[in-house]
């Protein structure tokens, strides 16, 4: 994180999708904030990705870079709790259960030169971002109502097409019956008609 950065700059950036946010416990340190994927959860995030972040918090902090087995907390980000009296970088838990501790026994140098060669300085346009972020969520959500009334309106043709099957309507159509006056008109006998059914 960027020194000089307030919490309302914070909030901005975490606005876009569901993120977690990782730091040293119990001594000041960078934060790492994890944007997860969609449909991923606090729970779900791998054991690598997770030892990435932790290693980072713990590399970028003053003295939690020097100490051995640092525990490392992150919660989502809507369970931070801000209050006006805490100082800048400091938060607070709506709720505990939300958070998890990860204990990081020492630095691995290894997985800090990894990230470091593949670390990328941007300036995004976070409104930008959040915006074609809303925008894919809401065409997301205007196909998923789309299939659900097409698919609604198959089952009502369905649903019709057996009524209709099921109906006594078609059996009794006056064009397709025939009265005894006919069959008497026409020279038939009963017994005739009845043989030629069978």
């Amino acid at each position: 994180m960027k020194q000089g950065w307030s919490w309302v700059n914070e909030l901005h950036v975490l606005a876009l999708r569901v993120i977690c946010r990782f730091h040293v416990d119990k001594v000041s340190s960078a934060h790492v904030y994890l944007r997860l994927k969609k449909g991923e959860t606090i729970d779900t995030i791998s054991e690598g990705l997770l030892e990435d972040c932790a290693q980072l918090v713990k590399a970028h902090s003053i003295q939690g870079n020097k100490m051995n087995n640092v525990e490392v907390v992150y919660t989502p980000w809507s369970n931070l709790k801000k209050s006006p009296s805490m100082d800048v970088g400091q938060v607070g838990f709506h709720n505990p259960r939300m958070v998890r501790v990860l204990t990081v026994e020492k630095r691995v140098n290894d997985i800090i030169n990894r990230l470091n060669k593949t670390r990328v300085e941007r300036r995004p346009d976070l409104k930008a971002e959040k915006d074609a972020s809303n925008a894919a969520e809401k065409a997301e959500r205007k196909m998923q109502l789309k299939e659900k009334k097409r698919k609604e309106e198959l089952e009502r043709l369905e649903k019709e097409r057996w009524a209709e099957i099921r109906s006594y309507k078609g059996l009794m159509v006056a064009e397709k019956m025939t009265s005894n006056r006919q069959i008497a008109s026409a020279g038939r006998s009963m017994q005739e008609m009845e043989d030629e059914f069978v």
